[in-house]
């Protein structure tokens, strides 16, 4: 989930909730909160804890709420997860710490030491494309980090079929898609869902796959999903991060959203009308 701004860059939480609200409504049974998407790069500690409050107080009770922690910090990501535990969150969201590249033991020494710090269950972020390709999680460090009872899911946005075939193959870990163009190929594989960008701009289209797919339908999954894709491709493939096409979407739709922060920048109306475009397309 995107976190919604005043139009003075300051956190919306009556937006928040407004939008998480909605979200749940159009089919999200669950929300990330204080991922990339999230602009997490650009909030405080206490914006992100009074965000976890706010949301978990409007829709905890029928969705489950994800705290991203990751930081490249240990301490700061346990300090974050406890926050998150006592805020509310049902779970936590954590990648390799990015920059410093740690190897593959202080990595997983790092991901233990978070999951050790709260009784919440641990998804981990793989994600070689921000944390370095030194830091990128070997399918021996995910299957040595399935042992912990508290690490018991992944965001796959490793692009690296053969390493998630193998972990699947060998743990018990649920797989979800993290990157929107790999939603039905991961669920094909045996991911169970799917931590999406695009569902803020359309929730009801990218439960639809899943739901058809799990209803025995792969075709019509199929259909669904490459109807999907021109807009997958707008939000995610213009240059431009995801946050800033989603926000630029739910601002033209009239929900919450309001600016993102610097260093990001705002999409112009030629983007904005691009993406409304194929928003429309894949609605139809």
């Amino acid at each position: 989930m995107i976190t919604p701004f005043r139009a003075d860059g300051g956190l919306d939480l009556d937006g928040a909730q407004r939008l998480a609200v909605h979200l749940v409504g159009e089919g999200c049974d669950g929300l990330v909160l204080s991922g990339t998407t999230g602009e997490s790069p650009t909030t405080t500690d206490a914006e992100k804890e009074a965000l976890i409050r706010a949301v978990v107080a409007a829709v905890g009770d029928r969705a489950r709420i994800t705290a991203g922690v990751s930081t490249s910090d240990t301490r700061h990501s346990v300090e974050l997860a406890r926050t998150a535990e006592r805020a509310g969150a049902h779970g936590l969201l954590v990648a390799a710490p990015a920059y410093s590249c740690p190897g593959q033991e202080a990595v997983a020494h790092h991901l233990r030491t978070v999951a050790d710090a709260t009784a919440l269950p641990v998804m981990l972020y793989d994600i070689p494309g921000r944390t370095g390709t030194g830091t990128a999680l070997t399918a021996d460090t995910l299957r040595r980090l399935a042992e912990h009872p508290r690490v018991q899911g992944v965001k796959d946005c490793a692009y690296d079929l053969m390493k998630t075939a193998t972990v699947l193959a060998t743990t018990g870990l649920a797989y979800y898609a993290g990157c929107d163009e790999q939603t039905l190929p991961l669920r094909a594989m045996g991911a169970v869902g799917c931590v999406s960008t695009v569902a803020n701009t359309a929730p009801r289209e990218v439960r639809a796959v899943l739901d058809a797919y799990d209803a025995g339908d792969p075709a019509g999954a199929t259909r669904r999903y490459l109807r999907l894709v021109p807009l997958i491709e707008a939000m995610m493939g213009t240059g431009h991060p995801g946050t800033v096409t989603a926000k630029a979407l739910l601002n033209a739709l009239g929900l919450p959203a309001g600016p993102v922060r610097a260093p990001l920048l705002a999409a112009g109306p030629e983007i904005t009308s691009e993406l409304a475009t194929a928003l429309k397309a894949a609605q139809q």
